[in-house]
């Protein structure tokens, strides 16, 4: 059975493919936003410590509706990297680090194999 034919079948039976490449983002944030969430949880006495752990919950979000092919996570996760490299300036190696995961993440995010997967399917 070649690729066609089974996205075909699972278009009919109403289920999108999940490319490997949004598999493997949506993976990453839910393990930075589980992780971070959990480290981070004791640092309640840190004065921006509600503002990381709401960051960590978006991280999570993303991933959860990531892999449920919502179009708006896909701009969210990017916007949550955007504002990593945002908040790394000063921090020449931060920085570089976080640039490179944007462009990665927005290069799988929106290749045109990700776009059909969150392409709305819906009829009005």
């Amino acid at each position: 059975m070649n690729q066609n034919t089974t996205e075909r079948i699972s278009e009919r039976m109403g289920r999108k493919r999940i490319p490997v490449p949004v598999i493997l983002i949506a993976c990453l944030y839910l393990a930075v936003g589980i992780g971070g969430f959990v480290a981070h949880f004791s640092d309640r006495r840190a004065p921006d410590w509600i503002w990381v752990e709401v960051t960590e919950f978006l991280a999570i979000v993303c991933g959860v509706f990531l892999l449920r092919a919502h179009n708006w996570a896909r701009w969210l996760a990017s916007a949550w990297m955007a504002f990593h490299v945002v908040i790394s300036f000063g921090e020449l190696r931060q920085l570089a680090i976080h640039s490179l995961f944007l462009v990665l993440i927005v290069w799988c995010l929106f290749r045109a194999d990700a776009s059909r997967f969150f392409q709305n399917t819906r009829t009005a």
